[in-house]
Formats: C-alpha cells, sequence, structure tokens
C-alpha cells in the first residue's frame, strides 16, 4: 500500500509537508531515537539570576509613562504589526476552527475580538498595524471565509495577510502512519513552532519590512488578554531585546513551560523536556505564549528541535512530532516581562474550551466593553 493516494500528497504539499522529514520521524521513534525520554533537556535546569523576569512600572510612575510614550510614537509609525497563531481546531467547540467560534453573546468570535483590538488601538493612536493570521491545513479555509463574511470586521483588506503553517502526518507508537475509516492519514498542524519559518517562506516577513514594519506582536488566537499595549511594546523596545516573553505568576495548578538557566542562558523550557522530579516551584512564573519580536531577527533559519507528544484522538494514543515558538528564546536574546493575569488590564485569559467560556463570559465582556478608564487589578 502507497504512503498516501495521489490526490492527498498533492493536497498536503500544499501546505508545506515534506515526506522524507516524516520517513525519518518514523524510522526514529521505530528505533527509539525520538521519544518521550528523548524529549528531555541534557542539563540541569536552574533558577534564572535574580532580575531576569521584569515587572511592568506601576502606572503612577515616570518609567510608566516614558514606556508608553515608545510604544505610541512606535505604532504611531507604522512599526507594530500583530500575528494571530491561529491553526487550531477544538472538539469542545463541535470541531470547527476555533477562530471563528462566538465568544460574546453578540456572537463575535476569536478573530473578531483580535481585530477589534486593533481598530481600537488604531483609533486611540493613529497608526498603521497590519494584522497576520497563522492558519493551518484545518482552519485557513473557514478563517478566510470568516473575514470575508463579516468585511474584515471593518479592517481595511489590505492590513490583512493569511499564511499558513505546515503540515504532517500522524503516527503510532512504532512509527506507522494512522489512517482514518477512509484509509487516508490523518494530518496535523505541528505546533506554533513553525511560526518563524512560515512567516519568512509566506514573504509576509519580507512584506513587512519593506512597509517599514519592525514589531511584531505574536499570540495565540485563544489568550483574549493578549491585545494590543503600548507598554509592552515599549518595554520592548527599551530592552533592546530580539524577544519579549511575556510570562506570568503561576497559581496552584497551574502547568506548563517556564524560563530556566539552561546552558549557559535563560530561555523557556516546555513541560515536555522536564527531568523526572523537577521541582517546577523553583520558578513562580511560566508561559503564556505571548511574544514581542523585533521583526528584523527572524530574517533567518532556526534550528528548532522536534519532540514527541502523545494525544489522545477517537479513543487511541497517537503520536505527533511538534516544534515550539517559545524555543526562538534559545536563539535570540531575549527579556522576560511579567504581565498581571487579573482584572481588565490582564495579559492572560485563555480560553480553551466550553467550560472556560462560560466561567470567564463576564470578565471577557468587561475585557472588551468595560470603561477605558477602570483600575488595574
Amino acid at each position: 500500500m502507497e504512503p498516501y493516494d495521489e490526490q492527498q500528497l498533492s493536497d498536503l504539499q500544499r501546505y508545506g509537508f515534506d515526506p522524507e522529514l516524516q520517513r525519518r520521524w518514523q524510522r526514529d521513534i521505530a528505533e527509539g531515537r525520538l521519544s518521550k525520554a528523548t524529549n528531555t533537556v541534557s542539563g540541569d535546569l536552574l533558577v534564572p539570576p535574580p532580575g531576569t523576569v521584569k515587572k511592568q512600572p506601576s502606572r503612577t510612575t515616570r518609567a510608566y509613562r516614558e514606556l508608553e510614550q515608545l510604544g505610541l510614537e512606535s505604532i504611531q509609525r507604522g512599526e507594530l504589526g500583530v500575528v494571530v497563531l491561529n491553526g487550531g481546531v477544538t472538539a469542545s467547540f463541535g470541531g470547527a476552527a476555533k477562530g471563528v467560534v462566538p465568544v460574546l453573546s453578540d456572537a463575535r468570535s476569536f478573530l473578531g475580538l483580535a481585530v477589534e483590538d486593533v481598530l481600537g488601538r488604531r483609533r486611540a493612536t493613529p497608526g498603521d498595524i497590519r494584522v497576520f493570521c497563522m492558519n493551518s491545513f484545518a482552519t485557513d479555509d473557514a478563517t478566510r471565509a470568516h473575514f470575508d463574511e463579516h468585511d474584515n470586521f471593518g479592517l481595511d483588506p489590505c492590513a490583512i495577510e493569511h499564511f499558513t503553517q505546515s503540515v504532517a502526518a500522524q503516527m503510532d507508537g512504532r512509527g506507522a502512519l494512522l489512517r482514518s475509516q477512509d484509509g487516508k492519514v490523518r494530518p496535523y498542524g505541528p505546533g506554533n513552532g513553525d511560526f518563524a519559518a512560515a512567516f519568512q517562506q509566506s514573504g509576509a516577513l519580507r512584506r513587512f519590512l519593506d512597509q517599514g514594519g519592525r514589531y511584531l506582536l505574536v499570540r495565540n488566537v485563544d489568550n483574549l488578554g493578549a491585545r494590543v499595549d503600548p507598554i509592552v511594546l515599549g518595554h520592548h523596545i527599551h530592552a533592546g531585546c530580539e524577544i519579549t516573553a511575556e510570562v506570568a505568576p503561576k497559581w496552584p495548578d497551574d502547568v506548563g513551560g517556564s524560563p530556566y538557566q539552561y546552558l549557559g542562558r535563560t530561555q523557556l523550557i516546555e513541560q515536555l523536556r522536564f527531568p523526572e522530579g523537577l521541582d517546577q516551584d523553583i520558578v513562580d512564573v511560566f508561559n503564556t505564549n505571548t511574544f514581542t519580536f523585533s521583526a528584523e531577527a527572524l530574517d533567518r533559519d532556526f534550528d528548532l528541535g522536534w519532540y514527541y507528544v502523545e494525544r489522545e484522538l477517537d479513543g487511541r494514543t497517537c503520536v505527533q512530532v511538534e516544534r515550539m515558538i517559545g524555543e526562538l528564546t534559545a536563539h535570540l536574546s531575549t527579556s522576560f516581562l511579567q504581565i498581571r493575569r487579573s482584572g481588565r488590564q490582564s495579559r492572560f485569559l485563555p480560553v480553551k474550551d466550553r467550560d472556560d467560556l462560560h466561567s470567564a463570559a463576564e470578565e471577557i465582556a468587561e475585557m472588551y466593553d468595560g470603561a477605558a478608564d477602570d483600575e488595574l487589578s
């Protein structure tokens, strides 16, 4: 049996499918070179040096006003773009592309709110802000139709650009391709670590730079707190680093990656790479997967790791090989910024499923429709 029928292979290759890379993963899984064990870091994970993680200054301080001014001036010059990581579908929302799912009672969607935020900032701070959606094979058509249906949510079509991440095929624990009932392989998007390569290869990065773009806010579509903020942009500009990684205070039962000192530099390490027995409480913040990049720094190739991930789907375990955007902190100079995660000015409000949406409904409405002069929590 051929691994892929001709039509499916053609469809997959539209999204950058690499059959040779897929075969290499299959061999590596079958022969034990790619497994949960091989994900683990090869050295000690240490507490970052004191002062590594910065905090936003109080609103009443001169430092706050100076950072705000830096950010506002950059936005006014048209230097900021927003990238929405929009590759996911979710069973909790009926298998739909997550970005098109209605969030508020008036049917505004995740993507609609992302654009609404940009439009609000453009009204408050005149200046062009371009929007880029990194879609996947599973969300691209639905996302483009959603923007068409809503007339781009009021944003000039020239200010919106869609590009797609790559695609791979799911495997079992022995490296064999998994197939649906119709005999076709089961595709998936191999992680948000595709961002830098996909943005560059699509030409979107070069177009953004050529039009005077300098900074990119990169955020998950389902983090409703990750809005355009001149303070965060000002912090990034003032820090002079290539990435600002936003981290949030840990609350009880939080899980996820965090910044650690590893191999001589502080970088984000995701949970799947943690060694057995690691005391995760030695670091009191975690990765929100929201970043500000100096766009010029992305104009190169990055050798990011590929990691073995097991997921449950239709009652069976499947294996995916993925890479992670946070690993760019191992390659580029990074500033870590601790953000608020409560109140209307929270920058971390992820909505993963319907339960999250129900429990956060009031907070979401207040965040997007509340009084502009609310105090920070």
